[in-house]
C-alpha cells in the first residue's frame, strides 16, 4: 500500500514533530510504502520516524533540484513542477491520504484528494486544518453535496493506519 501524507511545511510545533515521527514509524512497520512531498516540516518528520523503522520513503519533489528533499528520502521524483501540480502527483500516487496539521496547501491537497476520490484520514489532535476541517466538512465528514469520499478521522497515527487499512482492503 502507498500512503501518502501530507501537512504544513517549515516550523511545526514539537506536538505535530512527534505525531509526525510516530506515523512514519507506523507506516514502516506495517510493511507499507510512505509518499511525501519531499521537503520539510510535516514531510520531514514523517519520513525521519519510517527511515528509523527501515521503511521506504518516496518523496515527491517540486522543480527539478535535489536539494529540497530531506534527508530521509529513499526515492526523490522531481516533477519539474511548483508545489501546487507537485501535490497533484502526490494524491494520484496514493492509495490513501493520511492528513497532519496543515495550512492552505494542505487544504488544497485534502481537496484534491477529495474530487479524485482518495481516501483521507485526518489525525485531529494535530492542529491546523486537521482540527478544524470537522467543523466545516458537509454533513461533518464531506467537502460538499457530492459526497465523493467521505473525511475520516482519528487522535492517533496508529487508529489513521487501522482506518487507511481496512479502507484499502474494502475497496479491493
Amino acid at each position: 500500500m502507498r500512503i501518502g501524507v501530507i501537512g504544513q511545511s517549515g516550523d511545526i510545533p514539537e506536538h505535530v514533530k512527534k505525531l509526525a515521527e510516530e506515523l512514519g514509524r507506523e507506516i514502516a512497520l506495517r510493511g507499507a510504502v510512505l509518499l511525501t512531498g519531499g521537503t520539510n516540516g510535516v514531510m520531514e518528520h514523517v519520513s525521519k520516524g519510517a527511515k528509523l523503522e527501515k521503511g521506504l520513503v518516496v518523496g515527491i519533489l517540486p522543480g527539478d533540484s535535489l536539494d529540497v528533499a530531506n534527508e530521509y528520502i529513499d526515492i526523490p521524483i522531481t516533477t519539474g513542477m511548483s508545489f501546487d501540480y507537485r501535490s497533484l502527483v502526490l494524491i494520484h500516487s496514493s492509495d490513501v491520504v493520511i492528513m497532519l496539521g496543515g495550512g492552505n496547501g494542505t487544504l488544497g491537497e485534502v481537496s484534491a484528494a477529495y474530487l479524485n476520490r482518495k481516501p483521507v484520514i485526518v489525525i485531529e489532535p494535530s492542529g491546523g486544518w486537521a482540527e478544524r476541517i470537522k467543523e466545516i466538512a458537509y454533513e461533518g465528514k464531506y467537502l460538499d453535496h457530492r459526497k465523493n469520499t467521505n473525511l475520516d478521522f482519528a487522535n492517533t497515527p496508529q487508529e489513521a493506519l487501522d482506518i487507511a487499512f481496512r479502507i484499502v482492503k474494502d475497496n479491493k
